[in-house]
């Protein structure tokens, strides 16, 4: 299991400069936390106007008290940057994943990836829409995984060790055009499964990821 951490910045005028005076302090951390196994990804959320949005966090840890731990230590938690946590937890894909961005990789100057929440619908027929199409997505979800169009794919459950009940993915797209583009043809999306969909920009900072679970 993993936990999903979607952490949202403040909307006033000051929270840009709260972002910028812990940044450092929160690059030090996931750099540890990513090099001990502690985290899967972590990236920045950006919306349309390049504004900084928030935060998407992918833990490794299974338990309750390594999601705690991780949000007691964190700077942006800790210090304001974030106002608004949504930690869910997840099981991330175990597909043919391209390896993360690491050490020595120039960092990116200008958006290369592309974050998409996306949730299923909330009918009583919604699990069996997901598992009836499911073998379709992970059929289409390999290929785009093993030529580096799909970075990474978690499963939203609604308990640890729970139900499916949406989706985090990361995508090598610049553009959100590009992106629901590539969503647009999956059976997640032509099946009706995923009733929801969010999308933000971000780019991924180069840290010592250890690789993501792969089949």
């Amino acid at each position: 299991m993993a936990w999903i951490v979607l952490a949202f910045d403040g909307e006033d005028a000051e929270a840009p400069g709260r972002r910028a005076a812990a940044r450092d302090r929160h690059i030090a951390l996931i750099t540890r936390m990513a090099e001990d196994g502690r985290l899967a990804l972590g990236v920045p959320l950006r919306e349309r106007d390049d504004r900084t949005a928030g935060s998407l966090m992918v833990l490794s840890g299974d338990a309750q008290s390594d999601l705690d731990a991780y949000l007691a230590e964190e700077p942006f938690a800790r210090e304001g940057v974030w106002t608004r946590i949504d930690a869910m937890p997840g099981r991330i894909a175990p597909l043919p994943y391209r390896p993360l961005p690491g050490p020595g990789t120039p960092m990116p100057t200008a958006r290369t990836h592309t974050v998409v929440l996306a949730m299923d619908g909330t009918d009583d027929t919604a699990v069996e829409r997901r598992m009836a199409v499911r073998p379709a997505h992970i059929a289409r979800a390999r290929p785009a995984a093993e030529r580096g169009e799909l970075t990474f794919g978690c499963a939203v459950l609604d308990a640890p060790d729970g139900r499916m009940i949406g989706s985090v993915a990361v995508t090598a797209h610049a553009t959100d055009a590009a992106a629901r583009a590539f969503w647009n043809d999956d059976p997640y999306v032509t099946d009706g499964v995923w009733r929801d969909l969010r999308i933000w920009g971000t780019r991924i900072a180069p840290l010592p990821y250890r690789p993501l679970p792969s089949g």
